[in-house]
C-alpha cells in the first residue's frame, strides 16, 4: 500500500460552517432572551452533519442545499410556534379567515425590532469573521449548552420577570391546597410532572356534581342565563384598564381564580356544557361521556327548558355543531331576525348587537309560559380580528370591551327592574391574549397560558327577596368548571330568591377546588409548585419562559 494515499480524514476535507454560523448565532441570541424552546442535542447533531468532512467541494455545496429545509424545520422545532399537527388541525379554520385578518396577523407576526437586531448581528458576524474562527466558538457554545442540559430538558438562561402577568401567578393561585392525592412535593422533573398530570385526570374522573332527582314542592321558579364571552381574561382587562368598570360591581359573587382550562372556543363550550363532571383531557372532550356530566341536561330533568342564544352564526370552526354533538345542547338557536349588525367577525360574518339580543331574551321570557329556563348564550364581539362595520382593520379591543360591558351592565339593571328571578352567570371562554409573551405573539392562543385561561367569573341573583348588599363576595381559591355546576346545583330549588336572608359565604362554602391545568390540542400548561410548566406535542416538560 502506498504511503502517499490520503487519509479518509484529510485536513483539507474539513471546512467551516460558513453562513451557518450566523444561523446558530441567531439561535443563541433568541435563547438568551428566552424566545426558544431550544433542543440542544438536536442542534449538536445538525452541527456535526454540517461539519462532517467531505472529499469534494461539490458534495459540500450539495450538503448546504440539502441542509436548508432541515435547518428551517429545526429552527421551527426550536420555537414555541405551533407544530405541524396543530397547523394541519387548524388548517380548515385558517381558510375561513378573511384576507384582511390574515394580513393583520402577518403584520403582527413580523417583529421589526428583532429583524433590525438580526441585521446588526449579521454585520458584526461578517466583520469579526475576518479575524476569528467563528465555527470554533459556535461549536464550543453548542457543546457547552449540551453539558448544561444533561441533567434535564428544561433550559432557562435568564431569570427575567415572568412572561405571564403577575395576576395569573399570584400566591392565591399557586399555594392553594391541592385536592387529595395531588401533592406537589416531588421535584419538577419531566417524569414527575407527567405522573402528576395523570393523577390529576384520574382524580377528576371521580368528581361529579349531584343534582336532586326532583325539585321539592316548595321550590321557586327562576331562569338561569349562562353568558359565555369569547376572549376576556383578567390580563386583558388589566391591559385595557377595565377592572374598575361598574359591571364588575354588579355581581353578588366573583370567582377571582377561575381557570377556563382551554384557549379555544369549541373546547371551551364543550367543557362548560360538561361542567357537572371533573376536568377531562382535550382528547376526551370528543369522546362519549357520562350523561351526568351535561349541566344543561341535569337542569332539563328538573324542568328547566333549554335555550340557546348567540350573536353570531356558529358556523366557523363547526362551533354550533360541536355544542350539539359534544355538549348535547339540542335547543334551537334563538332567532336573530331584526337584530342590528354591530360588528364584522374575523371570518367576514356578522356579529349582532348584544344589547338587542339580551333585551329580546328578556322580552321572550316575559311572554313565555315556561316557569323555568336554562339559556346558554355565546357572544364574540371581543374576538381577535373583529372589526367595525365597513372597515378592513381590526377594531381596538378596549372600546369593544367597554361597549359590551356597558350593554351587560344595562341588561342587569333592566333585569332588576323587570322583577324576574334570574341567575346570571358570566363565564368567559378564554382570554384574548392582548399581551403576548415569549411563547406566542398577541392574539395567538395555541398555548393556553395562565394569562389566557385565568378569566373573571361573575354570578348575579336578580329578583331576590333579600338582595346581596355591598361589594361582591370574592372567591380566591382556585376553581374551574366544576365549581360552576356546584353553585347551580345548590340553588336549583330557587329558595335563594325567596329567603329572608342569604349568606353568600355559606352558599359558596367548600366549592370544589381545581388545580390549574389547561390544554389545547397539542399543548398542556399547568401550575406546579407555584410555577407554570408546559408540554408541547407530547414531548418533555419545560418551565414556561420567565
Amino acid at each position: 500500500m502506498s504511503d502517499n494515499k490520503p487519509s479518509t480524514l484529510h485536513g483539507s476535507w474539513w471546512r467551516g460552517l460558513g453562513g451557518w454560523n450566523f444561523y446558530f448565532l441567531i439561535k443563541f441570541g433568541l435563547l438568551w432572551y428566552g424566545y426558544l424552546n431550544f433542543h440542544a442535542l438536536s442542534n449538536l447533531v445538525f452541527l456535526a452533519w454540517l461539519l462532517f468532512p467531505l472529499p469534494s467541494r461539490r458534495l459540500h455545496r450539495i450538503r448546504h442545499w440539502v441542509s436548508v429545509p432541515i435547518g428551517f424545520a429545526l429552527f421551527w422545532h426550536d420555537t414555541w410556534l405551533p407544530g405541524l399537527d396543530s397547523i394541519m388541525s387548524q388548517g380548515s379554520q385558517l381558510a375561513g379567515f378573511s384576507a384582511a385578518y390574515l394580513l393583520d396577523l402577518l403584520e403582527r407576526f413580523i417583529n421589526w425590532e428583532m429583524i433590525g437586531a438580526g441585521f446588526v448581528l449579521l454585520v458584526l458576524y461578517m466583520f469579526v469573521a475576518q479575524w476569528i474562527r467563528v465555527t470554533v466558538l459556535v461549536s464550543l457554545m453548542l457543546i457547552w449548552l449540551n453539558v448544561l442540559t444533561i441533567a434535564g430538558p428544561a433550559m432557562n438562561l435568564l431569570p427575567s420577570k415572568a412572561a405571564t402577568p403577575e395576576v395569573a401567578l399570584n400566591d392565591k393561585v399557586s399555594t392553594a391546597k391541592a385536592p387529595d392525592g395531588l401533592d406537589q412535593s416531588a421535584p419538577p422533573t419531566s417524569a414527575n410532572l407527567t405522573a402528576w398530570l395523570n393523577r390529576f385526570y384520574d382524580s377528576e374522573r371521580q368528581r361529579v356534581t349531584h343534582f336532586p332527582d326532583a325539585l321539592p314542592a316548595d321550590s321557586q321558579p327562576f331562569d338561569i342565563l349562562v353568558i359565555n364571552i369569547c376572549s376576556l381574561s383578567w390580563s386583558d382587562m388589566d391591559v385595557a384598564h377595565l377592572r374598575d368598570h361598574p359591571l364588575w360591581k354588579h355581581f353578588d359573587i366573583v370567582l377571582n381564580n377561575y381557570n377556563s382550562a382551554t384557549g379555544y372556543s369549541g373546547p371551551a363550550g364543550i367543557r362548560l356544557l360538561r361542567a357537572s363532571c371533573g376536568q377531562t383531557s382535550h382528547t376526551n372532550l370528543y369522546k362519549p361521556t357520562d350523561q351526568r356530566c351535561y349541566l344543561f341536561d341535569n337542569l332539563a330533568k328538573l324542568g328547566f327548558k333549554q335555550e340557546l342564544m348567540m350573536d353570531h352564526t356558529g358556523v366557523f370552526g363547526n362551533y354550533l355543531k360541536e355544542l350539539r354533538e359534544e355538549g348535547n345542547l339540542q335547543a334551537p338557536l334563538m332567532s336573530q331576525a331584526g337584530i342590528a349588525p354591530e360588528l364584522t367577525s374575523f371570518d367576514g360574518s356578522t356579529v349582532f348587537n348584544d344589547g338587542q339580543l339580551m333585551q329580546r331574551w328578556l322580552d321572550d321570557r316575559t311572554k313565555s309560559s315556561d316557569a323555568r329556563s336554562a339559556t346558554f348564550y355565546n357572544l364574540i364581539p371581543l374576538h381577535d380580528g373583529t372589526r367595525e362595520l365597513g372597515s378592513t382593520r381590526t377594531a381596538e379591543w378596549q372600546p369593544r370591551a367597554k361597549v359590551l360591558f356597558d350593554q351587560l351592565d344595562t341588561f342587569l339593571t333592566n333585569l332588576e327592574k323587570s322583577g324576574r328571578r334570574v341567575m346570571v352567570l358570566v363565564v368567559p371562554e378564554h382570554g384574548a391574549a392582548l399581551q403576548g409573551d415569549k411563547m406566542q405573539m398577541s392574539g395567538l392562543r395555541d398555548i393556553p397560558s395562565p394569562s389566557i385561561t385565568h378569566v373573571p367569573v361573575g354570578i348575579k341573583f336578580v329578583g331576590m327577596k333579600a338582595p346581596h348588599q355591598g361589594q361582591p363576595l370574592t372567591i380566591d381559591t382556585p376553581t374551574s368548571l366544576l365549581a360552576i355546576s356546584e353553585i347551580v346545583s345548590r340553588v336549583v330549588d330557587g329558595q335563594v330568591f325567596n329567603a329572608p336572608n342569604v349568606n353568600m359565604s355559606v352558599l359558596t362554602d367548600n366549592l370544589p377546588q381545581s388545580p390549574v391545568v389547561s390544554e389545547n390540542d397539542n399543548a398542556v400548561v399547568m401550575m406546579y409548585q407555584g410555577k407554570p410548566w408546559i408540554r408541547l406535542n407530547g414531548g418533555d416538560w419545560v418551565a414556561y419562559p420567565q
